[in-house]
């Protein structure tokens, strides 16, 4: 009798235990995405770049954030310097060659909380046909329904850096910086 309340009682707590949530499903907000990126040059000056043109989804789980995700892709020929011979320059095979790979791509594989509102997001970066891992720094902005768009939104900064020789894109180096720093700002919703 004894063993049949004992497996009662602790069915009953199991299951009155509270559930815990579930990852929630994101879309990044491409009017509220910037993807840009600084290059030393020459060592005279550091240019700043970005990408016009990129998706993404975020898979966030705020209570287990090591079970969250990230995807993002950037199409490539999208690279604006402000500078339209730069441009196309970036856009040929001695950059991006953006005919032959006109995305560049991000799978997270690993998150980290390091802080309240910090972690580190680790993930496959995949430029010119070469995926190698990328470990960015990451800060949690905000979780709410935004008053602009109505939508329950989360915001997310992002930083880190990339050799960009080590996915094969040597052409300048080392005059112009193989060492690419990497700025990330996005909001995402339901």
């Amino acid at each position: 009798m004894k063993k049949i309340a004992s497996a009662a009682l602790l069915f009953a707590a199991l299951t009155s235990a509270p559930a815990f949530a579930a990852p929630v499903a994101y879309k990044v907000d491409p009017g509220h995405l910037s993807v840009a990126f600084i290059v030393n040059h020459l060592g005279f000056s550091n240019l700043i770049g970005r990408f016009n043109t990129a998706s993404g989804d975020v898979s966030f789980d705020k209570d287990a954030v090591d079970k969250s995700s990230v995807t993002m892709t950037i199409d490539a020929a999208s690279v604006d310097t402000n500078h339209a011979k730069r441009d196309e320059h970036l856009r040929s095979p001695d950059f991006f060659n953006v005919k032959e790979f006109p995305k560049l791509t991000f799978k997270s594989t690993k998150i980290v909380k390091t802080g309240d509102k910090t972690g580190t997001l680790t993930g496959d970066f995949t430029m010119l046909g070469v995926t190698k891992p990328v470990t960015l720094t990451v800060t949690f902005n905000k979780e709410g329904n935004s008053p602009a768009s109505k939508l329950d939104t989360v915001g997310f900064s992002a930083r880190g850096t990339l050799k960009r020789t080590d996915f094969g894109m040597k052409y300048g180096a080392p005059y112009i910086g193989d060492d690419i720093e990497l700025l990330i700002e996005a909001e995402a919703t339901k």
